[in-house]
């Protein structure tokens, strides 16, 4: 009697995950895809916007000094322990200020590099 059985017949389908698509955003961006690219160019732009950022607050600091000494003329007579304050602005507190600035933009960009690694590492299925 078990002739009569017809025999069973297992159906399946293709693999749900394809050994083409790499597993995380990582591959991605390692394997240059569209996708990886976009991740990128959002990582270059964060970088772009930073630099552009300390560049200006650089410019309108550094850069107005000039200016002000211009429209002011008597700030130029003010002497600051026997140096003209033109001399101790420029030649010494412009240094410890673009340290303080350069200081602060590696932390910006260290930040910005964690979260990118953060984002493109996180995606494991």
């Amino acid at each position: 009697m078990s002739e009569d059985r017809p025999q069973r017949v297992r159906v399946t389908g293709p693999p749900r995950q394809s050994s083409a698509r790499p597993r995380s955003r990582l591959g991605d961006v390692h394997e240059q895809t569209p996708l990886g690219g976009v991740y990128l160019r959002s990582l270059l732009r964060e970088q772009l916007v930073l630099a552009v950022g300390i560049l200006v607050v650089v410019a309108v600091t550094i850069g107005a000094l000039p200016l002000v000494f211009h429209l002011w003329p008597e700030l130029a007579d003010i002497d600051m322990a026997g140096l003209p304050l033109a001399w101790v602005l420029l030649g010494g507190l412009v240094y410890p200020f673009l340290l303080l600035l350069g200081w602060r933009y590696v932390r910006q960009v260290e930040r910005n590099e964690r979260d990118f690694a953060d984002l493109v590492e996180g995606a494991e299925p």
